[in-house]
């Protein structure tokens, strides 16, 4: 049977389970048990050393629209994936609980609770699947952005990697790489979604289209402005920064280099350039370009990177490897006890410390109770549901504003790209009676 179902509904983006489990709890009784479910990760990334929260603006939204449709309950009963009263419990979900976590852009390391659910058991375990995804996908991208751009040091990072993975992965990612500090994207849909910056000119193929390099780039000119970016090496890179120079004059915008030795190809192009007068024409490279590659340009005079696939794929990527959790039923603390697979039960609070300059020191996370909040600390969980109410929320741009302020606060040794340890262990504890 093929789906059409509605795309603004998000309740099918679930796995089977959850509805099992739910018509289980259905009819024994436990489905309206008060509980509190927690997503955090165990572990960062190998070498990694602090993770960024991404997607969470995405998720409230996903929330929000997490209805059953006709089409939808039909198919669970048509294909008797759950019984007739579990389809007529989801026929009126709504979630009726509360959302706290980790502002989007925040700093976050293992046992971080990044976001609390209090529901009964029915409401909150039916959103497992929908949290999880949207945030180990956007949370990965983000924290791989992030180093990107710790070592861009200023210079703009555009993200390209849409022709890269799934189409709807694509809008989500340049969401991501621009909440912490990509300038823009060649995703349109991002632009049209969520106000994302757009760029892009041209490619290989429009070089190829005509008779010859100059043509295609006058032809560009022509058409975008001297101010486009012109990409030079379909053929012999120095030979196409002299037509590119041709067609646009001194006042071209930049040129863009994809391939071959890209430190040594920017420094021969920014000669050529300035020799010919084109003294303030940026040079963009891109390539298959990820934190360390962009390390090793600093020296050279590249003036913005242009980033895809190692920000956009499980290579550069790696998974925030976030779990959800039950911590707590009816009050009582409950608690996973696989080895290397466990959980810590209960519910929590989490504040970070700082020193006078601004830099964190530790996060500190309570069980049953609420730390100590001292005039540097902050807060860490903030509400985005309440009793099913939607809380004001952050813009996109707050967000990267906030981001850029926690970034700011790391120790200086998490910006260097040697593998190390998180530089926090989180001090998980219960308060104290």
């Amino acid at each position: 049977m093929t789906s059409t179902c509605t795309p603004s509904s998000t309740a099918f983006f679930t796995d089977q389970y959850e509805v099992t489990m739910l018509a289980a709890g259905l009819r024994d009784g436990t489905a309206h048990r008060p509980c509190v479910f927690e997503a955090f990760a165990r572990r960062l990334p190998e070498g990694r050393r602090y993770g960024v929260v991404g997607g969470t603006g995405r998720l409230i939204d996903a929330i929000e629209r997490f209805r059953f449709d006709d089409e939808q309950l039909r198919f669970l009963r048509e294909n008797a994936v759950v019984d007739e009263q579990t389809v007529d419990w989801l026929a009126n979900y709504r979630f009726s609980g509360d959302v706290i976590g980790y502002r989007e852009g925040e700093i976050y390391f293992p046992e971080s609770p990044v976001l609390t659910v209090r529901a009964s058991f029915a409401e909150g375990v039916i959103l497992e699947t929908l949290i999880l995804s949207i945030l180990n996908h956007d949370s990965a991208i983000a924290s791989a952005g992030a180093r990107m751009v710790s070592v861009a040091a200023g210079r703009p990072c555009i993200e390209m990697g849409s022709r890269r993975t799934h189409e709807d992965a694509a809008t989500a990612a340049a969401r991501a790489a621009y909440l912490v500090g990509f300038a823009s994207t060649s995703n349109l849909a991002a632009g049209l979604r969520y106000g994302v910056p757009t760029a892009g000119t041209a490619a290989h193929s429009w070089t190829l289209l005509h008779d010859n390099e100059l043509d295609a780039f006058t032809a560009q000119v022509r058409t975008l402005g001297a101010d486009t970016s012109l990409l030079v090496d379909t053929y012999d890179v120095m030979e196409g920064i002299r037509n590119a120079v041709r067609a646009a004059g001194t006042e071209l915008g930049a040129i863009r280099l994809d391939s071959g030795d890209l430190g040594g190809l920017a420094r021969e192009a920014r000669d050529l350039l300035d020799s010919l007068g084109a003294t303030e024409t940026r040079i963009i490279v891109t390539s298959d370009l990820d934190e360390y590659a962009i390390a090793g340009l600093r020296a050279a005079p590249v003036d913005g990177y242009g980033v895809g696939t190692q920000l956009v794929t499980g290579s550069g990527a790696p998974t925030a490897g976030m779990v959800y959790k039950l911590v707590e039923q009816n009050g009582t603390a409950v608690a996973k006890k696989s080895s290397g697979k466990g959980s810590v039960g209960g519910a929590k609070r989490a504040v970070r410390r700082y020193d006078g300059d601004g830099k964190m020191t530790a996060e500190e996370v309570v069980i049953s109770g609420v730390p100590t909040i001292g005039s540097r600390d902050r807060d860490l969980q903030v509400p985005f549901i309440l009793d099913g109410t939607l809380q004001p929320r952050h813009s996109l741009i707050e967000s990267r504003d906030y981001h850029r302020e926690a970034m700011s606060t790391l120790p200086r040794e998490a910006h260097k790209l040697l593998r190390g340890q998180p530089v926090l262990d989180v001090d998980v504890h219960r308060a104290e009676s």
